[in-house]
């Protein structure tokens, strides 16, 4: 067990009552909510604060972590820096609808811990429970009751799963993310880690299954992953979460090297390993400037699951903390208390991912989505010709959510341009290469002979993938922004079907959704005030616009 107990937060608690109406009293004079309350509206007026993406009330966030349901809300908690105590805290938000959010006060506090970071929530029928990652002494658990899951206490008020002594042989696990289940009458745990390799300063990622009766005494049991020929080295499995999926299973993970990733598989009840036979990505270049960070997710009623990510930012609000040091170059004046103008990293909108087929998991935006909807403007079929720039002059803003449909060929590129000032000095590019991603030869099922010879694996199918790219090249004046190489990402459309592209823009953060089988998404920082222009160019030979509707978004904050 760690001796290390570290100071008590300066950020003021408030004890909550344990019945809603109370609880919504309280809050009405909760000295935290008024505070934070503020913070939003005096920093709405930053022209790159997104209005419809998540984002801190006051100061940065970092990680999402805990998505659930409790009594017929979801919860939202982040691992936060209030201005008072730059320790991470784990933040709080909740919504009916994933969509619209209420900002509560801090959940979880450091002490005995010096920083909350990641962890997991599993809800019960009368409680909801965290387990999270406590710096410098080990992985926490903390329960909670109430309505609002306002109040928390730390079970043992010490790790439950400690780091090893110095004075004791090496553990045979890492201690770090953790993530929580229930199987059997008994507590399952991950513990996110990597094992290291022969090969000098490089890792595989691991994840290391414990099991309790009583959560508070763990038994390690072995790594629990199989099958992963899909990860890199140097790749690691923080943040964790594990859970069914249309019949199998997904673990959802964050990889300090790659970025947010999944692997698909089947839950070996028995034995208790995950047998993974698929995988995929949500981030394809670099976590930084700009991309997508760590997941947080949730399994639904429908046997869907929820997930959002956090996204790291590519220009600097206020003197930057933690890892942004090593990119910004701006002045640290040492002391991070009332700080509350530095903002930076946001919330994706939820995804729901279903599974479609055995290894291929769809994505698209939540369904609540389309409340935010306003000012709905349609532009109906048209050819867009060979290498000429067609401004749509009707659709235009930086907080829209744009659908289009489009037949590309005979054109094997469909350029979309957001963001556009009027004399293109600004433009986000959306581009789609059809068929210019890799080939696949698929073995016919069940047949053993495609594996006796590669003439017999040639004669099979072949699948085809398009790409799809974000490039940031052009989309900033602002000599403070971050360059980013483009986001690019395969996409898997069958042959003669039409392109569905989603694309949201909310001032700083563009994602993409292709026919609900693959998102990116990228942080953008237009500096001129005419930067909301929409373009589309069909290169090289035209294509076929068969409908584009867009509507100007909401704020999500009731």
């Amino acid at each position: 067990m760690s001796t290390k107990y570290f100071s008590e937060s300066r950020v003021p608690r408030t004890r909550f009552a344990d019945v809603l109406e109370a609880q919504e009293a309280q809050l009405k004079t909760d000295p935290i909510a008024a505070r934070m309350a503020a913070s939003r509206a005096a920093l709405s007026s930053d022209p790159h604060r997104p209005v419809y993406h998540y984002v801190n009330p006051e100061n940065t966030l970092n990680d999402p972590n805990g998505l659930c349901r409790w009594r017929g809300l979801w919860h939202l908690f982040y691992q936060a820096r209030p201005p008072d105590d730059p320790r991470l805290h784990w933040g709080h938000a909740v919504s009916d609808d994933l969509v619209h959010w209420r900002d509560l006060p801090y959940a979880l506090y450091p002490g005995p811990e010096n920083d909350c970071y990641s962890g997991t929530t599993l809800v019960e029928d009368d409680r909801v429970i965290a387990m999270y990652h406590g710096t410098e002494i080990g992985n926490m658990v903390a329960v909670s009751s109430d309505p609002l899951l306002l109040n928390w206490l730390k079970l043992t008020g010490h790790a439950v799963i400690p780091f090893g002594r110095s004075d004791e042989a090496p553990k045979p696990y890492g201690v770090f993310d953790p993530c929580i289940w229930k199987k059997d009458g008994a507590y399952y745990a991950l513990s996110a880690g990597l094992e290291p390799m022969k090969y000098p300063g490089r890792h595989a990622a691991a994840n290391y299954l414990f099991r309790s009766t009583d959560l508070q005494h763990w038994e390690y049991l072995h790594p629990f992953v199989e099958g992963d020929r899909f990860t890199a080295l140097g790749d690691d499995g923080a943040c964790p979460y594990f859970l069914p999926i249309g019949g199998r299973h997904l673990l959802l993970f964050f990889s300090h090297m790659r970025g947010a990733q999944y692997l698909l598989g089947d839950y070996d009840r028995e034995r208790d390993r995950f047998v993974a036979d698929s995988h995929g990505r949500w981030n394809f270049g670099a976590t930084f400037p700009g991309g997508v960070h760590a997941p947080s997710a949730a399994a639904d009623d429908d046997g869907s699951v929820v997930v959002l990510f956090n996204m790291n930012p590519a220009k600097p609000t206020a003197p930057a903390e933690g890892f942004l040091k090593d990119f910004f170059d701006t002045p640290d004046n040492g002391d991070k208390t009332g700080t509350e103008g530095n903002w930076d990293q946001i919330i994706t909108l939820p995804r729901r991912l279903r599974l479609v087929a055995q290894n291929e998991v769809a994505v698209e935006p939540i369904e609540a989505i389309e409340s935010l909807r306003s000012d709905h403007v349609r532009v109906t079929s048209m050819v867009l010709p060979a290498n000429e720039e067609i401004v749509l002059d009707a659709v235009r803003g930086n907080t829209i959510e744009m659908i289009m449909s489009v037949v590309p060929a005979p054109s094997s590129m469909l350029e979309v341009n957001l963001l556009r000032s009027a004399g293109k000095e600004e433009y986000t590019r959306v581009c789609f290469y059809s068929r210019r991603g890799n080939r696949y030869r698929e073995p016919l099922a069940n047949d053993a002979r495609a594996n006796r010879v590669m003439s017999t694996a040639l004669s099979t199918p072949v699948r085809h993938e398009s790409i799809v790219c974000i490039d940031t090249s052009h989309a900033s004046v602002l000599p403070d922004v971050l360059a980013r190489p483009p986001e690019c990402a395969p996409v898997l459309i069958e042959p003669g079907a039409a392109l569905e592209l989603r694309i949201l823009v909310d001032r700083s953060v563009v994602e993409v959704f292709v026919n609900g089988r693959q998102c990116l998404a990228v942080r953008v920082y237009p500096g001129r005030t005419d930067s909301v222009g929409v373009s589309l160019i069909s290169r090289n030979r035209p294509s076929q616009l068969i409908v584009l509707d867009c509507w100007q978004m909401r704020s999500i904050y009731r």
